[in-house]
Formats: structure tokens, C-alpha cells, sequence
């Protein structure tokens, strides 16, 4: 991530924090990220060059204005007349890391070898809530190729509880 997406991304964050509405303005960009996500013929015409910056700034506005607050309106009209309407995502992800690290939310990216029910995964947020003292989100994939157990990444630790990690170890020890 650059720099400049990283200030543009904490300067919306000290508005948002002025007003308390750190999760609205969260949400309003991931309304717009979907937006464009799904018509990505209004990023080529936001990015065109031989559009007028008027004339995108005003789509903005009428596409989202009635939707979304005025500072993020202006945040993403801000981008797209500095041509960076392509580092959207990039801004809402450092956004988004932002208010996890101000409401001490951490994401959990958990990997198994079969889907976790949601007893299981309701005593795994216990469990690392527990343990790290912080509020817990998680992300779950399955990795079919997993023989058993639990990967789970969280900030810059890893606790791998997967089988074939354990294997690992075990053969560590005998071939020592």
C-alpha cells in the first residue's frame, strides 16, 4: 500500500472519528467498493481521462450522494480527481485496520480441514479472546488438502494445530 492511500485513508478516519461514526463511514465505503465492484464500466468511465473531472465528480454525486455521508462522497470524489479511483480498496483496507486497531478487533484467519460448525467456531472466539484480550473476528476457509485439525493466523502469530504439522514435528524429533 502506498503512502499517500495510507494518509488519504487516516485522514477520512479522523473525520469519521470527530463525529463517532467510525462503522457508518466503514460501511458507506463497502457500499461503494460493492458499487463498483459490480459495474466496473463506471470505473472506466470515473478513469477516463477524456472525461471531465466535473462530469465524473458529478456521477459520484448522483450515484451516491443520497446514500453514503458527505465526507465519504468527498473522500471518493477526492480520489477519482486525483485520478486514484483505482485505490479505492486499497484505502478502505487500511480504513478497516484502522478502526479494527481502534476497537481492538483482531481477525482471525482460521483454515480447516472440514467447515467448522458454529459451536466450534463460537468456542474458538472464546478461546483467543481469551488469550490475545482482544475482540475476535473470523475468517474461515477449508483447505481439503489439511489431513486434520486447525491453522489459525492472527495478527503476526501462528498457531497451527493442523495434523500434518504435528507430524511434522514428530518426525523433527525422531530424525534428531
Amino acid at each position: 500500500m502506498s503512502d499517500r492511500n495510507r494518509e488519504y485513508a487516516e485522514a477520512l478516519y479522523a473525520l469519521a472519528m470527530e463525529t463517532n461514526q467510525e462503522k457508518p463511514y466503514l460501511d458507506a465505503l463497502r457500499l461503494v467498493q460493492s458499487v463498483l465492484d459490480e459495474e466496473t464500466e463506471f470505473v472506466t468511465f470515473l478513469s477516463a481521462p477524456s472525461v471531465p473531472m466535473d462530469v465524473r465528480v458529478a456521477a459520484l454525486e448522483e450515484v451516491f450522494g443520497t446514500t453514503v455521508a458527505e465526507h465519504v462522497l468527498s473522500f471518493v470524489q477526492i480520489l477519482c480527481s486525483h485520478g486514484r479511483i483505482g485505490d479505492l480498496s486499497d484505502c478502505i483496507e487500511e480504513y478497516h485496520r484502522l478502526y479494527q486497531t481502534a476497537m481492538a478487533i483482531s481477525t482471525a484467519y482460521v483454515t480447516s480441514a472440514a467447515a467448522l460448525t458454529e459451536d466450534q467456531k463460537a468456542r474458538l472466539v472464546e478461546k483467543l479472546t481469551a488469550r490475545f484480550q482482544r475482540k475476535i473476528r473470523l475468517e474461515c476457509t477449508v483447505d481439503e488438502h489439511l489431513l486434520g485439525g486447525i491453522s489459525v493466523r492472527l495478527d503476526d502469530v501462528v498457531l497451527d494445530g493442523s495434523l500434518r504439522h504435528r507430524l511434522q514435528e514428530v518426525k523433527d524429533v525422531i530424525e534428531q
